[in-house]
């Protein structure tokens, strides 16, 4: 069977970047590296190519220059069972030069775009109660960070 594998590109840090997710991320794989080799595009012996899996999710990467950039056209959802998860990855991926942005989204210092969503945002913003769920995607809008009680709390009108 056919599959999609996202592939990235970074400007001299790859090396970097797979060490940072692997300190922010459980279970990180590295499935391996190719590196510079004499007469290639890059420094010798620095990472070329990096294949790395982040929670089951395999990513191929490349170290290609300074050409093409990230945007906030790509992002990638973390999908957190609770506040718990929320948090920890709130903290972790903007560190050392990321920044927050709105409704749940960061961006790292690498300039990766990451939706980090407890799964109770899906259950409030598509729930049942068309009312509660139009508060909730109100309360959503307003929030950096999402915050599991105050979605919770917008779904039932409190």
């Amino acid at each position: 069977m056919s599959s999609i594998t996202p592939s990235l590109w970074f400007n001299d840090n790859l090396e970097e970047a797979m060490e940072f997710y692997a300190s922010v991320f459980p279970d990180t794989k590295i499935h391996g590296t190719t590196r510079f080799v004499e007469g290639g595009m890059g420094e010798v012996g620095k990472v070329m190519t990096g294949d790395f899996e982040l929670l089951g999710q395999r990513f191929n990467a490349i170290n290609g220059g300074p050409h093409f950039k990230f945007s906030e056209a790509t992002s990638f959802i973390i999908d957190c069972k609770d506040q718990a998860d929320v948090d920890y990855y709130w903290e972790k991926l903007p560190a050392g030069g990321g920044s927050e942005s709105q409704c749940g989204w960061v961006k790292d210092k690498f300039g990766i775009s990451w939706q980090i969503v407890p799964r109770a945002l899906y259950r409030t913003v598509t729930g049942p109660d068309k009312a509660g769920s139009e508060r909730a995607t109100k309360a959503m809008l307003g929030m950096k960070k999402l915050i599991v009680a105050d979605l919770e709390k917008a779904y039932r009108g409190e």
